[in-house]
């Protein structure tokens, strides 16, 4: 059974970093530590272009910051692609058809695996 993830490890990073949560806000562009603040305890979830920088500052992949989050994402993702793989295997088999089965296979074996490739 897996693990339960927290929904970020940006504190964990941070810290092992030795930098404050200004220090970091200012990395991110940030008049002050505290929007970090409610990023660390799970108050508020950053978007696109926090979560890159996040990435840039860390040099830790997306899925390693955000594993939790990531997690439940990937798992809808999963979900709805198996659904997609259910209606689309009605279809004729042509080329395209084909295709579509075999990236929405690939999608679903991805994230049951937590995205490590087999």
């Amino acid at each position: 059974m897996a693990s339960q993830q927290l929904s970020n490890y940006l504190r964990t990073y941070r810290k092992r970093s030795a930098l404050s949560q200004d220090e970091v806000a200012f990395l991110l562009g940030q008049k002050s530590g505290a929007k970090v603040c409610r990023y660390e305890r799970f108050k508020r979830e950053p978007g696109l272009q926090t979560v890159l920088a996040y990435v840039a500052i860390f040099q830790k992949p997306v899925s390693d910051l955000f594993p939790g989050l990531y997690q439940e994402i990937a798992g809808n993702v999963r979900a709805r692609a198996a659904k997609l793989a259910v209606q689309l295997s009605k279809n004729k088999s042509t080329k395209a058809a084909m295709l579509k089965r075999q990236t929405l296979a690939t999608i679903v074996d991805m994230v049951s695996n937590n995205g490590k490739q087999t």
